[in-house]
């Protein structure tokens, strides 16, 4: 058992390396193709300004989702998710659900292969999602932007994240209280965090989880 659960994880690590090297290669290559197309050249002064200004936060960003994350979804989870995208809003709560109705963890061999099928599904369903929406945006569009459904369009990833945000908040109510706290305070009273920087702050927040665990454990709380 231990030296196929070796050879599946060496052939995840192989794999994922190969795809998340090829669709960076592919994102970098597709601006450079059309500015050889069209001749038309970046101002390189302008993007090494625009990269010094922003690139820090996105490296740093990088990091810490990269060690969030791993734990969380496994190491085939991770590679696809990071391929795919959209981890906080889509990837990370399936990934999560099948975990817990599985009723394991995401380290062990089952939850690996879990995380894994779930991301996987995911992707496809919004893939399918993506292709049936732009085939039907036309028809659709009257009924999608009636005013009388917005407040439903609206209240969508609230009520996945708060569906979600029950289960686990029941289970701990005393380890979920400090972060649910801080983040209501945080984006009720700064005005800079906006829907924008929930990619940054999903990071913060588990950090924070860690070390408030690490306190309440230190003191025979949980």
């Amino acid at each position: 058992m231990k030296n196929q659960n070796m050879t599946y994880m060496d052939s995840v690590h192989r794999d994922g390396r190969i795809w998340n090297l090829s669709v960076m290669v592919v994102l970098l290559a597709f601006p450079i193709v059309l500015c050889v197309l069209f001749g038309a050249m970046p101002n390189w002064t302008g993007v090494i300004k625009g990269l010094i200004a922003t690139a820090p936060m996105y490296w740093a960003v990088g990091v810490v989702e990269t060690v969030t994350y791993i734990p969380m979804l496994g190491a085939g989870g991770s590679y696809l998710s990071f391929v795919t995208g959209n981890i906080s809003n889509l990837k990370l709560p399936c990934a999560l659900n099948a975990l817990e109705n599985a009723e394991v963890k995401a380290q062990s061999e089952d939850g690996e292969i879990i995380s894994t099928v779930a991301i996987a599904v995911s992707s496809i369903v919004t893939t399918l999602i993506i292709i049936l929406g732009v085939i039907l945006i036309v028809p659709l569009n009257p009924i999608l932007s009636a005013p009388a459904i917005k407040p439903a369009f609206d209240q969508m990833l609230p009520a996945l994240f708060g569906a979600l945000g029950v289960v686990f908040v029941s289970k701990n109510v005393k380890l979920a209280a400090a972060p649910v706290i801080l983040m209501l305070f945080a984006f009720v009273f700064v005005p800079a965090l906006n829907a924008g920087t929930v990619g940054i702050m999903v990071p913060v927040g588990v950090v924070f989880t860690l070390i408030y665990a690490r306190i309440l454990y230190k003191k025979n709380w949980i």
